[in-house]
C-alpha cells in the first residue's frame, strides 16, 4: 500500500533561518567571559592600588566580588539571539513586479540543416586492411626475398 504524499510543510526550516553555529556561539561566550574577567582583575588592582581609600574602593570591591558570578552565568547561557525569519522565494516572486517578456520576431523561414552523405563503396574497391591474426598474413617464398 502506498503512503499518501505529503504536502510541503509551510514550517520547513530554511538554511538562512538556522540558529547560530555552536562553535561561533561558544567563541562569542568565551570572549565575553574573558572580557568580564579582565574587568574584574582591573577592579582588584584599582581597589588595592588607589589610595586614599574612599567610596570608589567600595565600588571596585563590589565589581571584584560579583563580576565572576556575572561572567560564569553569561558564559553558560545559551545564545538568545533571534535569527530573522527567511522569506520564502515563492512569496518573494509573487510580490515582485511583473517582468515584461521580450518577443523576438519569428524568422521568415525555418532553418533547415541538410546532411549529404556519399554512398558506401563496394567491397571490391575498399583496400584490404592488415589483420591482427598472424595465420591470416601472407607468407613469402624464400625465392621472393632474394629478388630486389
Amino acid at each position: 500500500m502506498r503512503s499518501p504524499r505529503r504536502e510541503p510543510s509551510s514550517a520547513a526550516q530554511s538554511a538562512t533561518s538556522l540558529p547560530v553555529a555552536p562553535a561561533d556561539d561558544a567563541g562569542v561566550r568565551v570572549r565575553n567571559y574573558l572580557l568580564t574577567m579582565g574587568i574584574r582583575i582591573t577592579c582588584l588592582l584599582l581597589m588595592a592600588l588607589i589610595t586614599p581609600y574612599g567610596w570608589y574602593t567600595f565600588v571596585f570591591a563590589v565589581g571584584a566580588i560579583f563580576l565572576p558570578y556575572i561572567a560564569v552565568v553569561g558564559a553558560n547561557a545559551a545564545s538568545g539571539r533571534n535569527v530573522p525569519v527567511a522569506e520564502r522565494p515563492v512569496a518573494a516572486a509573487l510580490d515582485a513586479a511583473p517582468v515584461e517578456e521580450k518577443t523576438e520576431a519569428a524568422p521568415a523561414e525555418p532553418t533547415v540543416i541538410r546532411i549529404a552523405e556519399t554512398p558506401a563503396r563496394p567491397a571490391a574497391e575498399t583496400p584490404a586492411r592488415p589483420t591482427a591474426d598472424p595465420a591470416a598474413r601472407p607468407t613469402f617464398a624464400p625465392d621472393d626475398e632474394d629478388r630486389t
